[in-house]
């Protein structure tokens, strides 16, 4: 029997951890699952009988490395920092390591003793990183093969709220790591647009009137910001034809005017200067506002109502924190997925080239809709990949060792094929 280690069970792992529950029970398999809360580690098992739940502190090294020991492959959905013990101990004991973060430095600073071992580390197998690349290098490689040459290449993806559960001003719910979405542009953005490197501060990112229609079953139009760094991944996929190559993130363009408001109230700000025993939501923002030289407005806009502008009554309660801090309190108590509610996944990839000298254009989008606030689309997305990549190492159809993205055919191919009965399909048009 083979055993897999799954360290998390967080938003993310749901959807991770039925499918390898159900695969379990036809590849003899047994799951191990290491989370701090072993009581929701046996909520999303259901006590599963080729699973053990077990409670623990993952900073515990000799626990750990006993539990990587035991293992034949290990998957990590830890706050991506915690990634480099894990990693280290799986060279330490000879284990694959499968992540859904970005392979970071401290990871890549592994390759010379992963490849020494022998070892696989596959990174950036979720959706965004992830499903991404594997969609968007189908493409490019088929096009590549056939002659065409890639002359702009625009990749957008986004976790929103589904349609029918939009019940705030702010046009989104929280379906992933909400600290990420406090920060997200904080670092600016650096694209290339018509064969210029283009440079943006934070201050700048949240523009609603950058839209982007996606007609994949039905018609919506959103706004973008670009992500941190686009231009890294011009060589990583090969695309040094492109002269525009961005990557972005979507949001509803009332979301990006809000976002915006938010910036420019300096409500991201990191510093701990707020003590928030017994202070109100509505406490810290008359702070906040008086420590900016302003007074709390007359006319407020809905979405910073909706956020607590003028709740008296929700406590804080979290000691010393930043704006930041706070912020992400407000919003994990506000823009929470509610039982029953959906939230939606939405990527489009947007390619031109030219193939004999005829320009072509190639519009491949997914929709995916989560099924209620357990059973997300974020779960889906980022959980099956993963899933499905242990399960292809486990019988040899991935065999590769080294540190890698799933960029390459021998790992995008057969995953993307095994997605499709999930209902996790593009659809391509050609215009």
């Amino acid at each position: 029997m083979k055993q897999i280690l799954l360290f998390g069970a967080g938003k993310s792992a749901s959807t991770l951890i039925e499918f390898l529950i159900k695969e379990s029970e036809t590849n003899d398999w047994r799951i191990l699952i290491a989370d701090a809360n072993k009581e929701l580690i046996d909520a999303k098992t259901k006590q599963h009988f080729n699973t053990q739940s077990i409670g623990m502190d993952i900073t515990d090294q000799p626990h750990r490395l006993a539990l990587i020991a035991s293992a034949d492959i290990v998957i990590s959905m830890m706050p991506p920092a915690l990634h480099i013990l894990i990693a280290k101990d799986c060279i330490e004991c000879g284990k694959n390591l499968l992540t859904a973060s970005y392979a970071d430095d401290t990871i890549r600073g592994l390759e010379q003793s992963v490849k020494e071992k022998g070892l696989l580390f596959l990174c950036e197998m979720g959706l965004d990183p992830g499903i991404d690349h594997m969609s968007a290098l189908q493409i490019i490689d088929d096009i590549k093969a056939s002659g065409g040459i890639v002359t702009s290449f625009k990749s957008h993806c986004g976790g929103l709220v589904a349609p029918e559960s939009d019940t705030n001003p702010w046009h989104y719910k929280i379906s992933w790591n909400p600290r990420n979405v406090v920060l997200a542009g904080k670092a600016g953005a650096v694209y290339l647009q018509n064969g210029k490197v283009v440079k943006e501060a934070y201050e700048e990112l949240f523009d609603p009137n950058r839209a982007v229609e996606v007609n994949n079953h039905s018609h919506a139009t959103y706004s973008y910001y670009p992500n941190r760094n686009s231009l890294s991944y011009i060589d990583l996929y090969q695309l040094d034809t492109a002269h525009t190559f961005i990557r972005t993130t979507l949001r509803d363009p009332a979301f990006m005017s809000g976002w915006k408001e938010i910036v420019s109230l300096h409500l991201t700000d990191e510093a701990a200067v707020y003590e928030t025993n017994g202070l109100s939501l509505k406490g810290f923002f008359t702070k906040h506002f008086a420590s900016l030289g302003l007074s709390m407005p007359s006319m407020p806009s809905q979405q910073l109502v909706y956020l607590g502008l003028e709740d008296d009554h929700t406590l804080i309660n979290k000691g010393l924190c930043s704006a930041a801090d706070v912020l992400q309190f407000a919003l994990e108590s506000k823009l929470v997925l509610e039982p029953g509610d959906k939230d939606m996944i939405v990527m489009l990839h947007e390619i031109e080239y030219t193939l004999k000298g005829i320009p072509h254009r190639i519009e491949s989008s997914l929709v995916v809709k989560g099924e209620d606030h357990i059973h997300t689309a974020m779960a889906k997305t980022v959980g099956l990949p993963l899933g499905i990549a242990a399960k292809l190492i486990l019988n040899g159809t991935i065999s590769l060792t080294g540190i890698h993205i799933p960029i390459i055919k021998e790992i995008y191919q057969p995953v993307m094929e095994a997605l499709k009965p999930h209902g996790i399909q593009f659809i391509e048009k050609e215009g």
